[in-house]
């Protein structure tokens, strides 16, 4: 019987541990991807860290993946063996709920969600909807790829959702953050990035990325933002961002968790700001998006962990101790 090697999670709050699994086999309407790269994202640890509830167990994490296909289930059209792939996030969705019959398949009532409710790519292969799958050119690193799948298209998606004025506050900049700043500033947009405090390096990281500026999540940026956008998962970071932004302008939550929101004045809101989530993706988004990150000519900092290798990946993660994005490589 043909094995593969993952990362699994067997109970939230635990490491992950290798574990050797049968191959799977796709079935109709999938494919088996060997993985080249799958990038680290913090939904990861909300996941492992039990934040978010109800994960299937045990749980081969990860939703940055860029692999190859290694076999085709029934019925699958648009993928040939060999052929390089994307697997993000959104991993199905039902298509007959409202959500979905309204062009909103990111609200899905019934969807499943790579690396939390189906396996994902923390492992030697993984299976995947083929609807949900996208080609990827050959001329990029799998790598450097990887978390364009996420935090490329949530910051995607975080960003026409902030609208379209010219001073943009980015509250946590790591990797969603640091592949935004480049579009951004490739538009022609001036980017404000805050970072945790006294993280000098991550500030000298940001303006070497575009940003105008960069300081401390507490200060005041130097002018009224148009719009925020908050990937740190802080709930006191709404107050500091409404305060930031000018009369009529928008706060974005781009992240799946976020620490409680504490009670603030109706002055911080009043003045039509706005104050916005962002869940998910639609593939919509996904091939809007990875038509444009070329375009800008985004380069993803990466810092590449073997898989087995993968606690340390999040632990690193967790106490942001890289700038870029963190990748595991099987």
């Amino acid at each position: 019987m043909a094995m593969m090697r993952a990362m699994v999670l067997e109970r939230p709050k635990k490491p992950l541990a290798m574990r050797e699994r049968p191959l799977p086999q796709p079935a109709a309407g999938e494919i088996l991807v060997e993985v080249a790269a799958c990038g680290v994202c913090r939904t990861d640890l909300h996941v492992v860290d039990g934040e978010l509830a109800h994960p299937k167990l045990p749980l081969v994490p990860g939703h940055e993946i860029v692999g190859r296909v290694a076999a085709v289930g029934a019925d699958v059209i648009g993928f040939s063996l060999g052929e390089r792939v994307g697997v993000p996030w959104l991993g199905a969705t039902c298509g007959v709920c409202p959500y979905c019959r309204s062009g909103r398949e990111n609200l899905c009532d019934r969807p499943l969600f790579t690396g939390y409710t189906r396996d994902g790519g923390y492992g030697t292969h993984t299976v995947a909807d083929a609807r949900f799958a996208f080609p990827l050119t050959e001329n990029l690193d799998a790598a450097e790829t990887a978390p364009l799948l996420c935090a490329g298209l949530i910051g995607w998606r975080c960003y026409r959702m902030a609208g379209e004025g010219t001073t943009l506050g980015l509250y946590g900049f790591g990797a969603a953050a640091h592949i935004l700043a480049q579009v951004a500033t490739w538009q022609g947009r001036r980017i404000y990035a805050f970072t945790r405090n006294g993280d000098e390096v991550g500030q000298v990281f940001a303006r070497s990325l575009g940003a105008v500026w960069a300081g401390a999540s507490g200060e005041t940026p130097p002018e009224p933002l148009d719009a925020a956008i908050i990937f740190a998962p802080v709930g006191a970071l709404v107050l500091r961002a409404l305060a930031a932004v000018k009369k009529g302008g928008r706060v974005v939550c781009g992240g799946i968790h976020m620490s409680d929101i504490p009670r603030f004045p109706y002055r911080l809101l009043w003045e039509e700001r706005q104050l916005l989530s962002v869940a998910n993706l639609t593939r919509a988004d996904a091939h809007e998006f990875l038509r444009v990150a070329p375009q800008a000519g985004v380069r993803v900092k990466v810092t590449r962990y073997p898989l087995a290798q993968a606690n340390a990946a999040l632990d690193d993660l967790r106490a942001g101790r890289f700038e870029g994005a963190a990748v595991v490589i099987p």
